[in-house]
């Protein structure tokens, strides 16, 4: 297969609104954000959102709701919810805009970790914002929850509504456990699987990191999965490159690194798209376009969401 769906993470709940003025927190921003990646490229739309006055990841449905029919408006790229929210919600908060608006896609982290976010307190040192160092202070002694039975949960609710999954493995054992979850009957081929590398609890982003990923999702899964990537921070093209070259899928965005190259901030999510794209075009590659996507993941169609 030569097409290549590039998924766009717009705002995240990893970046804060002092490290970049190109974070988009607002609705307005976080629509045009969505709009602009879609336009550049982008199949799928991966959405978090923000209180619009002080940037704090808010994953309340009507923070949501301020921006996802605008989006469905203005693009028919495919529109993934998180279900992550932030490391510090429980799983119930998590999960309600998913639940609300029965999204095509929504993401799934497949295990708990500890998820450090301080090492960014070595570069930025000024914060607009009380939450912003205390949330990256916090994350030396965060654990990630994602048991289990809070996985189970979530494939319970959302599986009734035909939502499907990106499948968020940032370590090898997340692999594993989507193959325990697989082997039960609880979700169904094709699995969308999208390997993190770079965040620090997780596994690092070293080329033989990602082959790793790869190897090991190959065993596990054959013929019956899609493979994603995204590279945290300074990561993101080089391990997008790695994985277009290998056959795989690729996401960018804001959410996951705020960099258009070594020093240099991303002014947009469309530039990220953009840059990703010249690389999998490069290689001979093509991009897929949002009914390709659909048509890849085995999607119910924008039809059949709730927004």
């Amino acid at each position: 297969m030569n097409k290549v769906i590039i998924t766009c993470a717009v705002t995240g709940a990893i970046h804060t609104p002092s490290m970049s003025p190109y974070l988009p927190v607002t609705p307005d921003e976080i629509a045009q954000a969505a709009i602009g990646a879609a336009e550049a490229g982008a199949a799928v739309i991966h959405l978090h959102a923000r209180d619009p006055q002080t940037g704090k990841p808010d994953q309340t449905p009507e923070a949501f709701a301020r921006f996802l029919p605008r989006i469905k408006q203005a693009t028919d790229a495919v529109v993934n919810l998180t279900t992550g929210g932030a490391p510090w919600m429980t799983v119930n908060d998590r999960i309600r805009p998913a639940a609300t608006f029965k999204p095509e896609v929504a993401s799934l982290n497949m295990g708990s970790m500890n998820f450090g976010l301080f090492p960014m307190l070595n570069r930025f040192k000024t914060f607009r914002f009380d939450w912003e160092k205390e949330a990256l202070e916090g994350s030396r002694d965060l654990v990630f929850r994602n048991t289990f039975r809070d996985i189970e949960y979530v494939l319970r609710e959302l599986g009734d509504c035909g939502t499907r999954f990106e499948f968020e493995c940032y370590d090898i054992s997340h692999l594993y456990n989507l193959a325990h979850f697989l082997e039960r009957g609880l979700v169904k081929p094709p699995l969308f699987v999208q390997s993190v590398f770079g965040i620090l609890g997780g596994i690092g982003a070293h080329p033989e990191d990602v082959a790793h990923m790869r190897r090991t999702a190959d065993r596990l899964f054959g013929g019956e999965y899609q493979w994603s990537v995204l590279g945290a921070g300074k990561n993101q093209l080089a391990v997008a490159a790695q994985a277009a070259a290998m056959g795989g899928h690729v996401r960018v965005g804001l959410e996951d690194s705020l960099w258009a190259g070594r020093g240099r901030l991303a002014q947009s999510n469309a530039q990220q798209v953009r840059l990703v794209r010249q690389i999998i075009e490069g290689l001979g590659r093509e991009i897929a376009s949002p009914d390709e996507a659909r048509a890849i993941l085995s999607l119910k169609g924008g039809d059949q969401v709730s927004f």
